[in-house]
């Protein structure tokens, strides 16, 4: 298995130049300035995504792929330059492979409606990760008891890495899915998917990588991965929510029918039958949210415009100094150690409830994520019923770190 590989530090990175272009940063939370540290939740949203939008509303509004008058034609242009620039980002030259749809989830539920119920058959066995979002779980559940497929679970080590012989093992003859995340959301644990696409392809299984966590953290190259199917949602990726995005290999998405019907998913229709569109256009019923489309197109130039390798360093920076300082204070553990993390740290505090833990750094400005983070599974593997869920964007610094620990040494001094 390939080591994670080594992150440069951050040269010339500009983060308060950065902040500037973040409207919300300035806002205050009682009082307080606001430490926003729940950007693997919702990222904030760069004053170019912002205006993207508006200007959209306000020059170019129109349906899309309807109309031969010049504002639908304009915004059907942007449409279509946002599904350029997505396949751009993430490394394919043909823009048929990527289909819009509302977030990461329902990329992840078209392809177990689609694909799945129709080139599954009872007993073929989807493999997913201990470590697993709700997202990409739940829906091969549905899948298991409405179809009869077999669910099976890759565990994790103490350190929240994947264990790499228990997936070889169960890396079978009847595995015909495996769907893993590239960085868990709770953890941050960057897995290694592509040895996890070499040997799921070396044994005749597809593959879905759940990238919701992980686009807007480092590079992500779908070609060079290989990848049969990658997912991600927009607002993660400090776009607008409504518009996530599906990447499929072209000859799967041919193979695939429909999982909606509607409107612009067709080119004929009559009481007898139905002719569907071409791809992607037969995955995307009704009208789209073009105006979110626009939005993401503007959130990629953004990062695109910084570096998602200088983004990286910069990130891999304040979790490095964040692991050290947390580590100090008395009494707070770190759930998930494993080598390689992108910028996600949970934790819990001396017998403290993650919920009051929250509740008094928000009275600070600081804003963080209590709960189980949607992976309740990993929950039980540690044995907390909750944690703590600091995660960084190209916009957190080092001071606000300080903020955070200075926050917890609040919450120590209340609960004595």
């Amino acid at each position: 298995m390939s080591a994670v590989p080594a992150i440069k530090p951050a040269v010339g990175f500009d983060v308060e130049r950065i902040r500037a272009d973040f409207p919300i940063l300035a806002e205050k939370v009682h009082g307080k300035p606001l430490v926003f540290l729940d950007s693997g939740a919702s990222a904030q949203k760069p004053r170019a995504v912002i205006d993207a939008m508006t200007r959209m509303y306000e020059k170019t509004y129109a349906n899309v792929h309807r109309g031969i008058y010049h504002l639908s034609q304009a915004a059907t242009d942007e449409f279509e330059k946002a599904r350029e620039a997505v396949a751009r980002f993430i490394g394919t030259p043909d823009g048929r492979e990527i289909v819009f749809t509302r977030n990461a989830t329902e990329a992840i539920n078209l392809v177990a409606y689609s694909w799945g119920t129709h080139f599954l058959k009872p007993g073929d066995e989807v493999l997913i990760s201990h470590l697993e979002h709700h997202a990409n779980l739940v829906p091969w559940q549905l899948l298991r008891d409405r179809h009869g497929i077999v669910l099976k679970v890759a565990p994790i080590d103490d350190s929240g890495a994947l264990d790499w012989e228990e997936f070889l093992r169960l890396a079978g003859p009847r595995t015909k899915l495996v769907a893993m995340a590239h960085v868990s959301n709770t953890l941050g644990t960057v897995l290694p998917v592509a040895d996890i696409i070499r040997v799921a392809h070396e044994r005749g299984a597809k593959v879905l990588i759940d990238g919701s966590q992980a686009v807007q953290h480092m590079p992500v190259d779908v070609k060079t991965l290989d990848a049969d199917f990658y997912v991600f949602t927009g607002h993660k990726l400090y776009g607008p929510t409504g518009i996530g995005v599906l990447y499929a290999k072209a000859e799967l998405l041919e193979a695939m029918p429909p999982w909606q019907g509607g409107g612009d998913m067709i080119l004929s229709v009559t009481f007898d039958k139905t002719e569907f569109n071409d791809i992607p256009h037969k995955f995307e019923a009704g009208t789209p949210a073009f105006v979110e489309a626009a939005g993401l197109r503007a959130a990629i130039e953004y990062v695109e415009g910084i570096g998602i390798d200088a983004i990286a360093a910069h990130e891999h920076d304040l979790l490095a100094y964040a692991t050290e300082r947390l580590k100090s204070i008395n009494s707070l553990r770190i759930i998930g150690e494993a080598e390689g993390k992108a910028g996600v740290i949970s934790f819990v505090l001396g017998g403290i409830h993650p919920h009051d833990i929250g509740t008094i750094l928000d009275r600070e400005g600081i804003a963080v994520r209590v709960g189980q983070h949607c992976a309740h599974p990993v929950m039980d593997r540690f044995g907390v019923p909750a944690t703590v869920r600091v995660s960084f964007g190209l916009y957190n610094t080092r001071a606000e770190v300080d903020a955070l620990c200075a926050g917890l040494q609040r919450v120590r001094e209340i609960f004595g």
